[in-house]
């Protein structure tokens, strides 16, 4: 079984910084594509960025140029920094992957719980 255990997020001014995390927990062999969605209140769930096993990168262009998502494969891990926050990026914010090879699976679509990031004007 494999669980995304998500960490970091809470409540920052606008202008300010933050950084979420997810990992992957349990034995895996492989991980496809990582990557971070949210869902504001009221609306639905958006992309934010995504990345491949090789580092590539992907945006949503509202956070281009202010958050960087990065991914460290020895650790099944996927990291989002978040700068210049603005209060219309408060949302929930979801670790998703696309594909993880297991000893015994190959699971499809995994998501974290979510954690909840909230910025004040």
């Amino acid at each position: 079984q494999v669980e995304l255990v998500e960490s970091g997020g809470g409540l920052v001014q606008a202008g300010e910084s933050l950084s979420v995390s997810c990992v992957a927990s349990g034995i895996i062999y492989s991980i496809g594509v990582m990557g971070w969605y949210r869902r504001a209140p009221g609306k639905q769930r958006e992309l934010v960025a995504t990345i491949t096993g090789g580092q590539s990168t992907e945006y949503a262009d509202d956070v281009k140029g202010r958050f960087t998502i990065s991914r460290d494969n020895g650790k099944n891990a996927v990291y989002l920094q978040m700068n210049s926050l603005k209060p219309e990026d408060t949302a929930v914010y979801y670790c998703y992957v696309d594909s993880v090879v297991t000893p015994r699976d190959r699971l499809r679509g995994v998501w974290g719980q979510g954690t909840l990031v909230t910025v004040s004007s």
